[in-house]
């Protein structure tokens, strides 16, 4: 028997061993010429059917079985690695995205003492939350379920940066008072001791919540203004466009105190000013130099009132436009009276 055909049977059955010398115990099958070539044949075709057979469905699947359990231990045994962080610094309730190798989805992220909140996306990316912390640099690394952790790196957590978002109202009378004058600035990330500035200048203002700040505006000439906060670390938001209305508007007009040469005509409105003008019909008259030898004067009273001393020749109704001009160059729109 071949040595092959000993191997075959061997693996088969171990207990298996070949003896030349007891071939002539069969009785005549030496004798027959071919008879003991055709029986090696085919037990060697037998065994090595039952090799192949015993591979395929035995063999096969335990093999099969075996490498994914390896691959699987594998992974879980790589290192974590990160190849770069993104953003390099960011501030509380930011996302910071992590890419490299060896993440699996019950990895997480720890910066200083804090687990954040962590979320994977397959095993070469990793994002987090930056936790509530107080600006610095922290340590930062990533920890495995299998106890394995990466290397540590330092992060910088910068300041909350303060966001306006609105204000209310964004637009004031020029002329306007006390609580009229009162903005709230509508925002998220705003802290106690942060300051507002108007026109880059810091005033005074009130915290109500990290969402909301209140502000009195400053007497200033009208036009577009600015509001900005700052945070205690420096931190600046965007700016916002406050506008202080300064146009002179009329509106009404009344008889007031009569005598007998002449009445008071009670002009209500807002924005009047101390050196504005006062138009009749086209007829200039100020109000900071009247002469006193004129029949017929202007006083102002505040910004929403002015009287004119009105002078007619007659008691007879007629109608004439009153307007102010401020000296800014702002006009009223020209207003309708009907009196004497």
């Amino acid at each position: 028997m071949s040595k092959i055909t000993q191997a075959i049977l061997k693996v088969n059955n171990p207990s298996f061993s070949y003896h030349p010398s007891r071939q002539s115990r069969i009785p005549g099958l030496a004798q027959v010429p071919g008879t003991w070539f055709l029986l090696r044949l085919l037990i060697t075709a037998c065994s090595l059917l039952a090799v192949t057979c015993g591979f395929l469905v035995i063999s096969a699947p335990g093999s099969f079985a075996d490498e994914l359990d390896e691959m699987a231990q594998r992974g879980k045994s790589d290192p974590i690695v990160v190849l770069s962080i993104a953003p390099s610094k960011a501030e509380p309730g930011m996302t910071v995205t992590l890419f490299g190798s060896g993440f699996t989805e019950s990895t997480r992220a720890f910066i200083g003492d804090k687990e954040a909140r962590t979320a994977a996306e397959g095993s070469r990316q990793i994002s987090f939350e930056i936790p509530d912390l107080t600006p610095g640099l922290y340590a930062l690394y990533l920890k495995r379920e299998d106890g394995k952790r990466s290397r540590v790196y330092k992060f910088n957590v910068t300041p909350r940066t303060p966001v306006i978002d609105s204000l209310e109202p964004d637009r004031i009378i020029g002329c306007s008072s006390g609580t009229e004058r009162q903005v709230r600035i509508i925002g998220s990330s705003f802290q106690k001791n942060a300051q507002v500035l108007f026109d880059g200048a810091v005033i005074g203002s009130t915290f109500a919540s990290p969402e909301s700040l209140s502000v009195a505006i400053p007497q200033v000439a009208g036009g577009m203004h600015t509001l900005q906060v700052k945070s205690p670390e420096g931190a600046a938001s965007s700016v916002m466009a406050l506008f202080i209305d300064s146009t002179p508007v009329i509106t009404g007009v009344s008889q007031g105190e009569q005598n007998v040469n002449y009445y008071n005509l009670i002009i209500e409105g807002q924005n009047f000013m101390r050196n504005s003008t006062l138009l009749v019909d086209g007829k200039s008259m100020s109000l900071s130099a009247a002469n006193p030898f004129d029949r017929e004067k202007v006083r102002y009273v505040d910004c929403t009132r002015i009287i004119y001393e009105r002078h007619p020749y007659d008691t007879e109704i007629k109608n004439f436009a009153v307007q102010i001009i401020n000296a800014n160059g702002e006009e009223s729109p020209s207003f309708q009276v009907s009196a004497p």
